[in-house]
């Protein structure tokens, strides 16, 4: 299992958190089928907020670059948690949210946090769908936040 997405995380310098409990009415994931649903991850770090704000206004493309890299990495330990992260075959559609100041256009570049990160854990199989969408508020003022679907076996 030395080339498995715990190995992968462990190689970059990372570990998975705990599952961030949730902020209101949800679960973190949820088992349909052959495919984990997560629900938007915001970048929490043993309980706090790692920044607030908007991406373009006091928030550096290059720093929600790294907090949806945090999102990604909330997103996989809900994934682990409820199936195992060794039950991953394919990272299928990521969906990241950029709380953005007015002119800010680089939301794109912001969500490769998270997909770079999918793509190092899993290689092929991390390639996926993408949407990434500026936004005027996300929860708890949250720069990003990341959605995440995977198939698993």
């Amino acid at each position: 299992m030395s080339n498995g997405p715990h190995a992968k995380l462990a190689e970059l310098g990372l570990e998975l958190p705990d599952v961030v409990p949730p902020v209101a009415s949800y679960v973190p994931a949820v088992q349909s089928g052959q495919h984990v649903y997560v629900s938007g991850q915001l970048p929490i770090a043993e309980g706090k907020l790692l920044a607030t704000g908007k991406v373009g206004a006091g928030i550096s493309a290059e720093q929600a670059k790294d907090l949806a890299q945090r999102c990604a990495l909330n997103a996989l330990a809900a994934v682990d948690s409820l199936v195992g992260l060794e039950t991953v075959v394919k990272v299928v559609k990521v969906t990241g949210f950029v709380a953005s100041a007015p002119g800010f256009t680089g939301q794109p570049a912001v969500v490769n946090g998270a997909s770079d990160l999918f793509g190092t854990v899993f290689g092929e199989a991390g390639r996926h769908a993408r949407s990434a969408v500026g936004v005027a508020e996300l929860p708890l003022d949250a720069p990003v936040e990341i959605e995440l679907i995977v198939e698993v076996v």
